[in-house]
């Protein structure tokens, strides 16, 4: 019985190594591609609209969230307090759930709230490539694009909806440096 038990756990985990090279060489596939590119790409398929444009960046920002997972993953497995509860024969869903997974999400919100910022900036791109959400959706990308020619005669129909992109995205990645400073411990 024991037998077929260790069985069943070596073929789980040789399944499990493929399952992690074939998503690893995927997301190496897809982290290729410029995140803009990508999501023009998934705009040209899906049409332009608000709720294509979060998929369309939210799919080109995958890569980097799953190799940030994949990497805490594997810090994680081979960390004490995991050995220990092998050790002590805990079921692997229980192992799982109660102590890898709660310490491979801690690095995700540092990396969301960093990540915000791209995402501004890009569905700013994408609206100001007229991609994006159409008028009259108040956009700072399409303001941008609209203002742009009457430069020369209102110049602060340009500044403002800029300098707001620029203030936000300052201030997200500023929260999120701040975030991965207390997270790693180094914050006084």
């Amino acid at each position: 019985m024991a037998w077929a038990d260790s069985a069943s756990f070596s073929l789980s985990i040789t399944s499990t190594r493929y399952l992690d090279e074939l998503l690893s060489r995927l997301f190496d596939v897809v982290a290729t591609f410029p995140e803009l590119l990508l999501a023009l790409l998934v705009i040209a398929v899906t049409g332009p609209g608000t709720g294509n444009v979060i998929l369309a960046i939210g799919i080109a920002q995958i890569p980097n969230y799953a190799r940030v997972v994949r990497a805490q993953t594997f810090v994680v497995r081979r960390s004490g307090y995991v050995e220990q509860a092998v050790t002590f024969g805990l079921a692997r869903p229980v192992l799982v759930a109660r102590h890898v997974l709660p310490n491979v999400l801690g690095p995700l919100p540092v990396l969301a709230t960093i990540g915000m910022g791209t995402a501004i900036i890009a569905t700013s791109g994408l609206s100001f490539l007229g991609m994006g959400p159409q008028p009259p959706s108040p956009e700072w990308g399409s303001m941008l694009s609209e203002a742009r020619n009457y430069l020369r005669v209102a110049w602060w129909t340009v500044l403002f909806p800029g300098l707001s992109v620029t203030l936000t995205v300052i201030s997200l990645t500023l929260v999120g440096r701040r975030l991965q400073r207390r997270f790693e411990g180094r914050d006084r």
